[in-house]
């Protein structure tokens, strides 16, 4: 598993410095269907997890210390309008606009391993603490050199219709896994497992009660 370099869940760690920072997307993760705290409603997610290649740290990863990439991370509503953040994100990460046939059904899972610039700000916590938020994305001038491969392994992770036992990949932070178990979709699947697993409880319970006759 990745050891994540994560602003919400590591207290004891610095902030990501402010400033322009190159980045490879690592992560492409489904948070499902989540309420709207500021505005009301419900709205379908998704994480975007990115790594810092020049900007580093040390972390303990499978019972030692390791040399890692810093990481950071964005929550988006899954939406392409034309006033939505990812849309506007994303155009300006690829340095074009989306043609109409992308708008119709862009796939986020290409977004893996690709690289772009991010802009990296420091913003106040209601405690009064600091934390490295995403100012801006951008893609990266012509000519710079970034790694071809990322140092954690790409994650994604989709909500595929009416799955009944959604399996979360490995890599997935504990904070992120808390997030995706508050949706409608998981919330919807557990009940449905509960469910049948009530029928066969009752189906066994009976077989034992009710012996064949013959």
């Amino acid at each position: 598993m990745p050891l994540i370099a994560s602003e919400t869940n590591r207290k004891n760690i610095e902030p990501i410095p402010p400033g322009v920072h190159a980045a490879l997307c690592y992560g492409v993760i489904d948070l499902g269907t989540q309420p709207n705290r500021k505005f009301g409603g419900e709205h379908r997610q998704v994480l975007l997890q990115w790594e810092l290649p020049a900007c580093r740290g040390e972390f303990e990863k499978d019972g030692e210390l390791r040399d890692l990439p810093r990481a950071i991370s964005r929550r988006y509503t899954l939406s392409l309008d034309e006033k939505s953040n990812l849309r506007r994100e994303l155009e300006s990460w690829r340095g074009r606009k989306f043609t109409d046939e992308e708008l119709s059904g862009f796939d986020l899972q290409n977004l893996l391993g690709a690289s772009c610039q991010i802009q990296v700000v420091h913003q106040t916590k209601l405690d009064g603490g600091i934390f490295a938020g995403i100012g801006a994305i951008m893609a990266l001038p012509q000519g710079s050199s970034v790694p071809k491969e990322t140092e954690n392994p790409h994650t994604f992770f989709a909500f595929d219709g009416e799955v009944d036992n959604p399996e979360l990949p490995k890599g997935i932070p504990e904070w992120v896994i808390d997030i995706i178990m508050e949706s409608n979709e998981w919330r919807t699947a557990s009940e449905r497992k509960d469910s049948v697993g009530e029928e066969q409880t009752a189906t066994s319970t009976e077989a034992v009660t009710n012996p064949d006759p013959f």
